[in-house]
């Protein structure tokens, strides 16, 4: 079971750091203004949107808005938190794995909800979204896991043990 869960920490390593460039350089752009933002990032979000029709992204539902602020200012610092947790092999790293894991999937849950209800979403923006629904599932589940007691997957060392001096 130990190598499985190398394993998943390993995936989980990078995903969470996609998300955590992603977010403040990308997703953020949805409720910071654009002058923020140098202008290849404003380029390159512009041309997501063309690129996979994402009308979410252009209309700005209050819900969406409302869901990118979550990402910002819960999911995105959980990432980056999650990032230290996997490196330095921290005990709560399934604490805040599942925290992020049920919060990522629950606004999936909306968003994919929207994008299938509506019939408005093109083929290739669903399929963009699979991805994330699995490291949502992935992050949940290794959230109910335990934590290994051996050596973290990616730190140096491992983490110290705080047992109680008497």
């Amino acid at each position: 079971m130990g190598a499985l869960i190398k394993l998943i920490d390993a995936m989980l390593f990078l995903f969470f750091i996609v998300i955590a460039l992603a977010v403040p350089l990308i997703d953020a752009q949805m409720v910071v203004p654009a002058n923020y933002f140098p202008d290849f990032l404003v380029d390159l979000k512009v041309w997501y949107t063309r690129e996979f029709a994402h009308y979410l992204v252009i209309e700005k539902p209050n819900f969406f808005v409302g869901l990118a602020w979550l990402e910002l200012l819960f999911q995105w610092p959980l990432s980056i938190v999650n990032l230290y947790g996997i490196a330095a092999g921290k005990s709560w790293f399934s604490t805040s794995c599942l925290l992020y894991g049920v919060s990522f999937f629950t606004s999936l849950v909306a968003i994919l909800s929207e994008l299938v209800g509506s019939h408005r979403a093109s083929d290739k923006l669903l399929t963009m979204y699979s991805p994330f629904m699995g490291f949502a599932v992935l992050a949940t589940l290794r959230g109910l896991l335990p934590h290994s007691s051996k050596a973290p997957t990616i730190g140096k060392r491992p983490a110290l043990d705080r047992k109680k001096k008497v």
